[in-house]
């Protein structure tokens, strides 16, 4: 028996249907701007804090004039450090675009790196190849006592530091100590390519490449150094990415590109759980035995790029366990002209797990004495380095017909 619905029944029904499902619209709707209100109203009050602060402050401090921009930037970083994120941070203008050159891998300024030896005095622990003070003369070792005439004592050491920086084309007169014996540099400061990839051909056909860091011209100086010793006569290959506290991962994937096989190498975990390819190889693949020196300074990029060595090449690791930082920051410029750097995402290697917080374990640990010398590539005061050489030679000849 068929039963046919009337029309006034299939109105009614398609009433109900439409009423019931405004109904539950508009309650889930009502639900959700209730929790929006509710996240205004809370914001609004954390806010109302900043504002009575803000008024007590205006009424009672004792000089009339604020410094709004200060004000500001120090709100903005103060919003950022809150997050309790070591990487993240608000730059300002000036900060952003110091940045910007860091990261491109150029500077201005005479060329040095400094430390505060047991003195509390600056003593220069590197000098950057082509750069004013390579041309110069000065050497690591050398601690600053004078800056344009006035003492370190005088000036203080971060002062003193201050002043060494300086405009493109301006000229700055320094003193040091050399050993027991002054001696004093009129020295102009000028633009320069930080050199961030050295090499040279070791003994048993060790290629060692040593990278500082990954900068924008850092993938460039490392395809021509591994260029340099493969043609050379390489056997093997040893990276030092000792004290590299890492980079740009634009910089890491090219250069990790011609060493390893096709495939995904490294990925990115974002905040809902999407991930994302940030190092991807292709089919080129350079063929040789690989050792990375690693240390606890060996941070972020560095130890990504140690990590896919040992995941994907077998690469062995040697030296002391990595800092473990293994999270991705993006930087974007603010419509104050400032910038925003925030940690987005974890990474790691496709065959292994994330080493954030826990850094790498070397496969041969080698800890470092009082003689260490670091930046000579001198194995004779590089126990590291020795051993590196060792695990290689042996590697090498265990191989051979």
């Amino acid at each position: 028996m068929n039963h046919k619905i009337s029309l006034g029944v299939t109105i009614s029904i398609c009433a109900i249907v439409c009423a019931l499902t405004f109904i539950i619209t508009s309650f889930f709707s009502l639900r959700s701007f209730n929790e929006k209100v509710q996240a205004v109203k809370e914001k609004a009050e954390k806010y109302e804090r900043l504002e009575a602060l803000d008024l007590y402050v205006r009424e009672h401090y004792y000089l009339a004039d604020i410094d709004e921009e200060g004000v500001m930037d120090g709100i903005l970083k103060g919003y950022v450090a809150g997050l309790g994120d070591p990487y993240s941070a608000y730059m300002t203008a000036e900060e952003y675009a110091a940045q910007n050159e860091k990261e491109s891998g150029k500077s201005v300024g005479i060329g040095v790196s400094v430390t505060q030896n047991d003195d509390g005095m600056p003593e220069l622990v590197e000098i950057y190849e082509d750069s004013p003070a390579d041309e110069a003369g000065l050497q690591v070792g050398d601690v600053l006592t004078s800056v344009d005439g006035k003492t370190v004592e005088e000036l203080g050491y971060e002062e003193a530091i201050d002043r060494v920086r300086g405009d493109e084309g301006t000229e700055v007169v320094l003193t040091f100590d050399r050993a027991g014996r002054s001696v004093t540099f009129h020295i102009t400061r000028a633009r320069f390519d930080v050199k961030t990839v050295s090499a040279q051909l070791m003994d048993d056909g060790v290629g060692y490449i040593r990278i500082r860091s990954f900068r924008e011209n850092t993938a460039e100086q490392f395809s021509a150094a591994v260029d340099e010793m493969v043609l050379g006569g390489a056997e093997s290959l040893l990276f030092d990415v000792r004290s590299n506290g890492g980079g740009l991962l634009e910089a890491l994937e090219k250069m990790l590109d011609p060493l390893l096989p096709e495939g995904v190498i490294a990925t990115a975990t974002y905040q809902d759980g999407t991930t994302e390819t940030v190092v991807y190889s292709d089919a080129e693949e350079i063929k040789l035995p690989m050792v990375i020196l690693v240390d606890g300074g060996t941070a972020s990029a560095a130890e990504l790029f140690s990590a896919s060595l040992r995941d994907f090449k077998d690469a062995k690791l040697v030296g002391t366990q990595t800092y473990g930082k293994g999270v991705m920051q993006v930087t974007r410029r603010m419509e104050d002209g400032g910038g925003l750097k925030l940690t987005v995402a974890t990474y790691q290697t496709t065959r292994s797990d994330c080493y954030n917080g826990v850094g790498l374990e070397p496969d041969l640990i080698v800890e470092p004495d009082e003689d260490t010398v670091v930046n000579d590539a001198d194995p004779e005061h590089d126990p590291a380095l020795a051993a590196a050489l060792e695990m290689l030679t042996e590697e090498d000849t265990d191989g051979r017909d």
